[in-house]
């Protein structure tokens, strides 16, 4: 056989058993026998060992697993993944819905939709082969996990279509297959998973593909990215689409008008979903036409055009054993309860932060009470309330604490909260550290908890720039117990790399008392550089929207006390960058700068988002609704009820073809 006749007979073999595993994993409807699948398979194996130039990572041969990987690539989404915003009751999402609707100025149909507690997941075809499974990562960029992606059967490697495709879902565990999973786990003495998702999550981020394949996954889809570009006017539309392409759709999925279906929706799959083979733990509801998603816009965070109802927690009972004290990077003090371990919601719970002193007293805790417990949004464990007639008399009144826990420093008490005042508490130091390096922050790979805490009792790690210092500890860190060549080597790259971030990971990561995640992009992208952001002055940080008197006063007396200027210029001295590393087009001078700005109508020359990019990088600050306060109001066309409040209140319009003149104009100067 030549090489032109083995490509003719491997196509062939290929298309065949795609449609098989469709027709058995997808449409539960096989038209061949085991036996006849496996023979198609042995022959494409046979085949494949001949011309080994055959062979690709999407061929039915290479799912099988047993791939171990290195590490995973980074990937970069075209679009980013976004997460949905969360209403927690019937009312919230009725008020949502209402929102959508005024907005909109008519009743909107919606896509009612299950809420998958998986993992989140993208695959990217170009003229119909599978190019990259990626996950959500941090919405801007995931991990390449192709090799173990493909050991979900249910997942075609090539699709009847032709161009970019990208489709959207989620990767999930099902039920019966956590349950045999933990079952071989116990008889091996392994510990258990807590929950099908977090079991889901370790199989497709282990290296090894063997084990992905092991776990018997599957998944859902539940969006085509680009579907607007292929000429589909409706999400459902889409979704049907994608079933057509050979994708698993969720047969729950349903579209649905009014707030009574809706409500109905949601309780009828409240009582269903413990009968379901795989975990949810709410309902998503899009807005089914897709030219309503500019008109509804965006969030910095969230579509405004969807949301995810998060199901009541499911509530249980337990002793409150004890209440221990957390101390934090900014000294504050976290009452902690200590709890006789429970299983809520699919983990086990055996502690829970009990927030303050005011919260204990509100709640009438005792030590020694049986409570009730709840994971709020299915996720963070929460006392609800004490169980006061369950009390058999030995129960111990709460008294807060009046020195830190870990330094022994009187605490001061600031609002609601009590804070350890000493800047050379141990514990605050620690909590530093895992801050600056955690991944939202500086991303030091190979610095957690523990290492922080191994380090800094051993005297390698002392303040945040003592990071950097680490390889004057090289062969110290050898010595101990974990660590070899490798991981060493691994952990000084990691930190010389993180020496490169843009400024706003490194203002984040100082822990400067109330600037988050958000300000810190903001201060980097309007001053640039750390030098020019210090000099300002609090009138100069009042002028910047969001920024109140509160956060100025913060952000002046981080930059004009003494240990943080020499922790800056130690800093300085191991060469970290102290530069805005992203797009800005900021100049004070430029007409956006600092003006609240609000968009209405459809916006057909940039699309919403890109218009919202450009207002930033000049400096204004987007909002949702018109105000007093609103400086500029940018009109598309069919313009709703921000157009009327604008005029009302004698806010500057501008109509795109305005706007696009300025944008160019300031570009080109």
């Amino acid at each position: 056989m030549t090489l032109e006749e083995a490509k003719i007979k491997h196509e062939e073999l290929v298309r065949l058993l795609e449609k098989y595993a469709k027709e058995y994993y997808v449409d539960d409807n096989p038209s061949v026998s085991d036996a006849e699948y496996d023979q198609k398979m042995e022959q494409l194996q046979a085949l494949e060992k001949e011309f080994p130039s055959l062979i690709t990572i999407t061929s039915p041969t290479q799912r099988i697993g047993g791939t171990v990987l290195k590490g995973f690539k980074k990937v970069t989404h075209t679009i980013p993944m976004m997460s949905l915003a969360d209403v927690f009751n019937e009312d919230e999402l009725v008020e949502w819905v209402s929102k959508a609707e005024k907005e909109l100025n008519q009743e909107v149909e919606f896509s009612a939709e299950m809420k998958i507690d998986g993992l989140s997941m993208s695959l990217v075809y170009e003229d119909g082969v599978l190019q990259c499974c990626s996950t959500r990562g941090d919405g801007t960029t995931g991990e390449d996990v192709t090799t173990n992606v493909l050991t979900i059967p249910s997942i075609p490697t090539r699709i009847n279509a032709m161009g970019h495709i990208e489709i959207r879902g989620e990767v999930y565990m099902p039920k019966k297959s956590l349950e045999e999973l933990n079952k071989a786990r116990e008889q091996n003495g392994e510990p258990l998973f807590a929950n099908a998702r977090n079991a889901a999550a370790g199989s497709i981020r282990n290296l090894d593909s063997s084990i992905a394949k092991s776990r018997k996954l599957d998944a859902w889809w539940y969006y085509l990215e680009n579907a607007q570009s292929l000429g589909f006017r409706k999400h459902s539309d889409a979704i049907n689409y994608i079933k057509s392409l050979g994708f698993k759709v969720n047969p729950e999925n349903r579209v649905i008008k009014g707030k009574e279906e809706i409500v109905k929706y949601v309780q009828e799959y409240n009582k269903k979903r413990n009968s379901l083979d795989y975990d949810i733990d709410g309902i998503v509801l899009k807005v089914n036409d897709f030219n309503k998603y500019d008109i509804l816009g965006y969030t910095a965070k969230n579509p405004k055009w969807a949301v995810a109802y998060k199901f009541p927690p499911e509530e249980v009972v337990t002793k409150l054993l004890d209440i221990i004290y957390t101390v934090g990077r900014t000294g504050k003090i976290t009452p902690n309860a200590v709890l006789d371990p429970v299983r809520v919601a699919g983990s086990l719970v055996s502690r829970a932060t009990l927030h303050n002193e005011d919260f204990i007293l509100e709640k009438g805790l005792m030590i020694g009470d049986y409570v009730t417990l709840r994971k709020a949004g299915d996720i963070i464990p929460e006392v609800v309330n004490a169980i006061i007639n369950r009390r058999e008399g030995n129960e111990l009144p709460f008294k807060m604490i009046e020195n830190c826990p870990d330094c022994g420093s009187e605490l001061v008490k600031i609002d609601a909260m009590h804070f350890c005042k000493n800047p050379q508490c141990p514990s605050r130091q620690i909590e530093a550290l895992i801050h600056f390096a955690s991944k939202d922050a500086m991303d030091i790979e190979g610095i957690g908890e523990k290492v922080c805490e191994q380090f800094f009792a051993q005297g390698y790690l002392t303040d945040i720039s003592s990071i950097y210092g680490l390889s004057n500890y090289r062969e110290d860190i050898l010595k101990t117990d974990g660590w070899s060549y490798k991981s060493v080597d691994n952990l000084l790259n990691a930190i010389e790399k993180s020496k490169g971030n843009s400024l706003e990971r490194l203002l984040f990561g100082l822990g400067i008392k109330e600037v988050g995640e958000k300000m810190a992009k903001t201060l980097a992208k309007l001053y640039s550089t750390m030098d020019n952001l210090a000099s300002k002055t609090i009138y100069d940080l009042l002028k910047v929207a969001d920024i109140g008197e509160v956060v100025a006063r913060s952000i002046y007396n981080y930059f004009h006390d003494e240990n943080n200027i020499s922790l800056i210029n130690a800093l300085k001295e191991y060469k970290v960058n102290m530069m805005y590393l992203g797009t800005t087009l900021i100049d004070e001078t430029n007409f956006f700068f600092n003006k609240k700005v609000v968009l209405t109508g459809t916006l057909t020359k940039f699309g919403r988002k890109e218009v919202t990019n450009l207002l930033e990088d000049f400096g204004a600050h987007c909002s949702s609704a018109v105000s007093k306060a609103t400086d500029l109001v940018i009109v598309g066309d069919n313009p709703g009820s921000k157009y009327d409040k604008a005029l009302k209140l004698n806010v500057r319009i501008m109509s795109e073809d305005e706007f696009s003149e300025i944008i160019e104009n300031l570009k080109n100067n």
